[in-house]
């Protein structure tokens, strides 16, 4: 029997780790310039975190989580969001203690399960980033520069960055009630999932993807005109910042998030290309998560975005950046013998190195070494190991001479380090 990956998981395969890797250093070196520190926090949480921190009455929490009892009897979940496990960590480990803003960022994969879709999987991957233990708007406008930065800095083009307010416990009050009251009169049009959220958690009315929905909701209030006077002025700093720093934005007055923590700043990077589920990245501030899940009162803002469809977007490099350096083509016994100790030298000169292990001719492994995408192509037989030398063509420019064979590491990773390979 041939087995298939479960239906919704995604095989990584090796082109694609290649570029998910230069995601992952880009985003690194990029976070690390502003004083981002990485994070490794549990696949695995208490049920209860999610519940709270998110939201009980979210789709996440009520159909999505993948959630089971342990041998004690004890409800845990697969991790479906990052920033609550972030929080929990903080609050557990007294690392807002100090001060803020503590800023973390984190990698790896999310689980959710829901239906299977065009550029969604029930294991998916993110990259995400919390800055806690700041109020100023002036912190929201820098994680958006940086996700700006970051996309430049990959090639990303034709994003757009879409900005809300969603007011705080102040003012958000007067906007759900004028939001229930809006759709109790367009009830008879909304789907049956709409329906159940409209008295619970109306916000989500806006953020459903059915056509019907969103054409009954398209007059729906926007919540921009119920902000009060310190959230309209926080929202106005975030968009003078991010005109200050040069990063383009629109105002999306309709724009939601599907997490109950959110306050204040909401946002997403969107690629107008990618159909229904085309936010590339999103998120927001959260000023009460923290205090709510225990820990002292820490204003924060952060994003998640995801690797799937981001690496979706990013153009392909080219050249030989991931490919193998030197192949290694042995001719005779003889030569084959010396295979080992000649990799390892160059590998341990840090040249990314192969050989041939099967006895092929040299036109053979000519098309392996072609295959592999491989720079220069060491050739060693019986006359050249006489002679102490090995033959050492560039498979670019087809020019090729002797190099001594006890030099033959020095003189690649010399090469290799001067052309920038």
């Amino acid at each position: 029997m041939a087995y298939r990956a479960v239906k919704g998981m995604k095989d990584v395969l090796p082109a694609e780790a290649a570029l998910w890797r230069r995601i992952e250093e880009t985003a690194r070196r990029t976070l690390e310039q502003f004083a981002y520190r990485e994070i490794r926090v549990p696949f695995l949480e208490y049920t209860e975190l999610f519940a709270r921190g998110i939201g009980e009455q979210t789709d996440i929490v009520e159909k999505e989580m993948y959630t089971f009892e342990d041998s004690k009897g004890v409800r845990v979940s697969l991790r479906p969001e990052g920033t609550a496990g972030v929080v929990r960590a903080c609050v557990e480990h007294h690392l807002l203690e100090a001060g803020g803003p503590v800023k973390l960022y984190y990698m790896g994969p999310m689980f959710r399960h829901e239906r299977p879709q065009k550029g969604r999987y029930r294991q998916f991957h993110q990259i995400g980033a919390e800055a806690l233990g700041s109020s100023d708007p002036r912190l929201d406008a820098e994680v958006l520069a940086l996700l700006h930065l970051l996309f430049e800095r990959l090639g990303v083009r034709g994003l757009v960055l879409e900005i809300n307010s969603l007011g705080c416990g102040e003012c958000r009050p007067a906007y759900r009630e004028a939001l229930e009251s809006f759709a109790a009169g367009v009830a008879g049009r909304l789907c049956p999932d709409c329906t159940r959220r409209a008295g619970r958690n109306p916000l989500r009315l806006l953020d459903c993807k059915r056509e019907a929905c969103r054409e009954a909701m398209r007059c729906a209030p926007q919540v921009l005109t119920t902000l009060c006077r310190e959230c309209m002025e926080h929202f106005e700093t975030v968009k003078q910042a991010l005109e200050d720093v040069g990063v383009p934005f629109e105002v999306n007055g309709r724009l939601v998030r599907g997490l109950d923590y959110y306050t204040r700043t909401a946002f997403e990077f969107v690629a107008p290309g990618l159909g229904a589920q085309n936010a590339v990245a999103a998120g927001g501030r959260y000023d009460g998560l923290v205090e709510e899940l225990g820990g002292p009162p820490a204003p924060a803002v952060g994003f998640a975005l995801g690797m799937e469809r981001l690496a979706a977007l990013v153009p392909e490099a080219g050249g030989d950046e991931d490919g193998v350096q030197v192949f290694v083509a042995p001719l005779g016994e003889s030569a084959r013998a010396r295979v080992p100790a000649v990799l390892h030298g160059l590998r341990r000169a840090g040249v990314r190195a192969e050989a041939d292990y099967q006895g092929r001719s040299l036109k053979a492994q000519m098309r392996r070494a072609d295959r592999m995408g491989a720079r220069f192509a060491a050739m060693l037989g019986d006359d050249e190991l006489a002679r102490g030398v090995i033959l050492l063509r560039d498979l670019r420019s087809r020019e090729q001479g002797e190099v001594p064979l006890d030099r033959l590491s020095q003189t690649m990773a010399a090469r290799l380090a001067g052309e920038g390979a």
